[in-house]
């Protein structure tokens, strides 16, 4: 069932690529972009509320086959909304369209950085638990707990097997490191492999109902920590208003 999640949405992306085209050119470009639009913000949205597993797996399919409509028609409204003389610098690189990925990769590096500020600063127990507050998808939790234990747990032998290798008077040259480096992977996708049915035996014989439970920690903020992260969040807003209004420039 857990890889029927992400091969649906692929199988609706694939299945519906070349029937979103000749919708487009039946029933209007626009009119089917907007349809994808709504079918992937609509499944996308209920989803996260969706607990019953072949619900979630039908609206996966139903959000894959929102985003073929999407891409099947976003190139060939961009081509038709530009003007013939602009079209080139459209669809390639200019001065402006530079300015913007410019602007664009600030946001993603800075959205990186918080992002990894808060993971590794939160134990990962706490972020699961506060997204299981705001009713997240508990299979979609449950992912994101066993992942972040077996990529520890692969890093662990892989360290292992390199120190191993090393002690062999392997990765010496080129040649020595790519087999080493294939040996390392074969040995741990079979050892991943183990693992996993290891560690669904040992879930097995604990009860194991389908939801994994942990312990929770609550840990309630101080009158000082609130002021602090207000003070942030309004400095934050303040500057990113100054910034947008031009203010600064």
């Amino acid at each position: 069932e857990l890889s029927l999640v992400g091969a649906v949405y692929s199988l609706g992306l694939v299945i519906f690529q070349l029937a979103g085209g000749t919708l487009g050119d039946i029933f209007g470009r626009r009119r089917v972009f907007l349809a994808g639009m709504g079918i992937f913000s609509l499944t996308s949205i209920v989803l996260g509320f969706v607990s019953d597993m072949t619900l979630f797996i039908v609206l996966r399919l139903v959000q894959g086959t929102g985003c073929a409509l999407i891409s099947s028609c976003s190139l060939a409204l961009l081509v038709s909304a530009a003007p013939s003389d602009l079209r080139a610098s459209y669809l390639g690189i200019s001065s402006a369209s530079f300015v913007h990925w410019a602007q664009l990769m600030a946001v993603a590096f800075s959205s990186v950085s918080c992002l990894y500020f808060l993971i590794l600063t939160t134990p990962i127990t706490d972020l699961l638990t506060v997204l299981r507050r705001l009713h997240c998808p508990w299979l979609l939790l449950e992912l994101m707990l066993l992942i972040y234990r077996s990529i520890f747990v692969l890093l662990d032998i892989a360290d292992a097997i390199q120190t191993s290798q090393n002690c062999r008077l392997g990765n010496r040259s080129f040649r020595s490191k790519l087999s080493c480096m294939g040996q390392m992977l074969s040995v741990l996708l079979v050892r991943s492999l183990k693992r996993s049915s290891l560690l669904y035996d040992a879930m097995e014989s604990r009860l194991y109902d389908g939801q994994i439970r942990v312990l929770e920690e609550t840990h309630p903020a101080c009158t000082k920590e609130w002021i602090l992260c207000i003070l942030w969040l309004g400095f934050c807003c303040a500057l990113s208003l100054l910034l947008k209004g031009g203010f600064l420039i």
